[in-house]
């Protein structure tokens, strides 16, 4: 019997409060999906029709307030499982000598010689990488000239994406951390995935104890812009001369605001920004 996917994006200042009144209300069929590394959640439910799917959303909507962001979706999921609905969302795709690929592809993907690539089964609970604003990070990355020994922080790693990314590249000193512990075991399983256990040091901490002592020839976060601006010292502070700090998680309209607070801070770095889609980042280079 096929099975119908109902999906609406909500607010992540929403995710919280969105929970806890799935949880009070305690409809069958709903559940809320987190992605970790992006920064963003949906509403989700399965129902038995596309009528009933309807129906209860409509029950359901009022009770969000100002949480959803946009306009429902419905899909029908066919024979298979319902778990793994996900994996229509997620497919493999590459910058520069890197790819990002899911695991279920493994047994029939090539890896062109002298490239590498990211095994990565996002699951229901964490990013897969495909969004604009883990791009925009990677490939600030993989622009960068390359030197082996540069220390690598990814700030908020969410599931190691991005920390991972840098490891394979060829980086020796890898740390990434995220005030989320569930975070950090995901990031952990994430690099044994890839043959990479130890590669990357992986811990909890948020933007002032991760930061705290620590300064790299690269730091990346991507997280939102609001906590961006918040944290723009303990971020900037922990630039090596000669450095660069990679921001993204930046809407595009918000991006002139985030530029603005770090210029505010450090005038004398250089700062670049561009954009894909609706969203941004900026990059800063220390002198």
């Amino acid at each position: 019997m096929d099975l119908f996917e109902i999906k609406v994006e909500i607010t992540p200042a929403s995710v919280e409060e969105t929970d806890n009144l799935l949880l009070e209300l305690g409809i069958e069929g709903w559940s809320l999906l987190e992605d970790v590394i992006e920064k963003r959640a949906w509403v989700v439910g399965i129902f038995q029709s596309g009528d009933e799917a309807r129906a209860q959303w409509d029950a359901l909507r009022p009770q969000l307030g100002g949480a959803p962001i946009g306009e429902a979706g419905l899909r029908a999921l066919g024979n298979s499982d319902w778990r793994d609905s996900y994996k229509a969302h997620f497919k493999a795709w590459k910058f520069g000598r890197l790819h990002w690929v899911p695991v279920w592809e493994r047994d029939k993907f090539t890896l062109p010689g002298g490239e590498e690539v990211i095994w990565l089964d996002p699951g229901m609970a964490f990013g897969t990488g495909n969004h604009e604003t883990t791009r925009l990070c990677v490939e600030r990355l993989v622009e960068l000239p390359f030197n082996r020994d540069a220390r690598v922080i990814d700030a908020g790693c969410g599931s190691g994406i991005l920390a991972l990314s840098a490891a394979k590249l060829g980086y020796e000193n890898v740390r990434g951390f995220d005030n989320d512990p569930d975070a950090v075991r995901v990031s952990i399983e994430n690099a044994e995935l890839n043959d990479m256990a130890g590669r990357v040091d992986f811990f909890t901490g948020d933007l002032v104890t991760g930061l705290a002592g620590h300064k790299a020839g690269i730091v990346m976060a991507n997280i939102l812009a609001n906590v961006l601006i918040e944290f723009a010292r303990e971020l900037t502070d922990s630039v090596a001369p000669g450095g660069v700090l990679i921001l993204s998680g930046i809407l595009a309209s918000e991006n002139e605001q985030v530029r603005d607070a770090y210029a505010k801070i450090v005038p004398q770095w250089k700062i670049e920004h561009r954009t894909m889609g609706e969203w941004s980042d900026v990059l800063l280079r220390a002198p």
